[in-house]
């Protein structure tokens, strides 16, 4: 049985701006059995977009990029079963220890449903914003996820690396779910962050491949689990949906809902799908999310 999730993106447009009925919007979302919630993340923006990897980057210089960890405690609160993910929080930008807190108050508030979704971003201007080494954002993700895991686990905690250190130190309150808040890596399949995967990691998200290229890099995964001890099948994949677009702009839900059976196959355990993609205003929402439930009811029992 696979997963269904909806991205915030452009959500507050529908609304004049007004960022606050998300609740309201992921709860309709909720009672139609979807499961994941994301949102993404910048913490700021500079005019040069041309680094971006996966194509044109649309959104305008004064787009409002919401800080997802306090977006995801007012839908907690809005909500009691949709778990709560991001895509991706940006993690080098924040302090390892205040990044631990954070995710642990909102697992803490949504009563465990929490699957932190990190990664490291792409623009260089952000991380001199925050004075933080670009070039070494791989190397303090890798150390905040380590991290994270002890200061969930030990009191006092302890932690020795190259860019975040700590020692004896107690933080509180702890997640509420056991073994800590499953974490999910937006990244490339490369060797060495298929590595940080297998170690440590719950889930993959991969953004724009094909099925054919997200299976073989979910089989050199499961692998690595298997190399290190752990249950490949435990692996989690998070995967858009491609939009089939029609003539007028907006995207046509049953030929992008045809292309969900080769991501499953392919090993997409969470199929990613945007509902402003397909609905001008919210007074559509309530119809396309009663079709994908449809439609979701009908893969579960299939």
């Amino acid at each position: 049985m696979g997963k269904l999730a909806i991205g915030l993106f452009d959500l507050h447009k529908w609304f004049g701006g007004d960022i606050g009925a998300v609740g309201d919007v992921v709860r309709l979302a909720e009672d139609r059995g979807i499961d994941q919630v994301f949102i993404g993340d910048h913490v700021s923006m500079g005019a040069n977009r041309a680094a971006y990897p996966f194509g044109e980057f649309t959104p305008p210089l004064d787009y409002p990029w919401f800080e997802p960890i306090t977006l995801m405690a007012a839908v907690a609160s809005a909500t009691r079963r949709i778990r709560l993910s991001m895509s991706i929080l940006i993690a080098p930008l924040r302090p390892a220890v205040l990044l631990a807190k954070q995710l642990a108050t909102l697992d803490a508030l949504s009563r465990g449903r929490v699957d932190a979704g990190l990664g490291v971003g792409w623009q260089r201007l952000e991380y001199e914003a925050q004075g933080v080494s670009f070039e070494s954002r791989g190397a303090i993700l890798d150390e905040q996820a380590r991290a994270c895991r002890v200061l969930w686990r030990d009191a006092p905690a302890s932690f020795h690396g190259a860019h975040v250190a700590f020692d004896g130190v107690y933080s509180y309150p702890r997640p509420v779910q056991p073994g800590g808040i499953p974490v999910w890596l937006g990244c490339a399949a490369t060797p060495r962050w298929i590595a940080r995967i297998a170690e440590y990691c719950d889930g993959w998200i991969p953004l724009g491949l094909p099925p054919a290229e997200i299976a073989h890099n979910v089989a050199q995964i499961q692998a690595a689990m298997a190399a290190n001890g752990r249950d490949p099948a435990s692996l989690a994949v998070r995967t858009m949906l491609p939009p089939v677009r029609r003539a007028d702009g907006l995207c046509d839900l049953e030929p992008t809902l045809a292309e969900a059976p080769a991501l499953r196959a392919a090993g997409a355990t969470h199929l990613e799908i945007y509902p402003t993609m397909f609905c001008r205003s919210e007074n559509a929402l309530e119809a396309f999310l009663d079709r994908l439930a449809d439609w979701k009811e009908r893969e579960d029992h299939a």
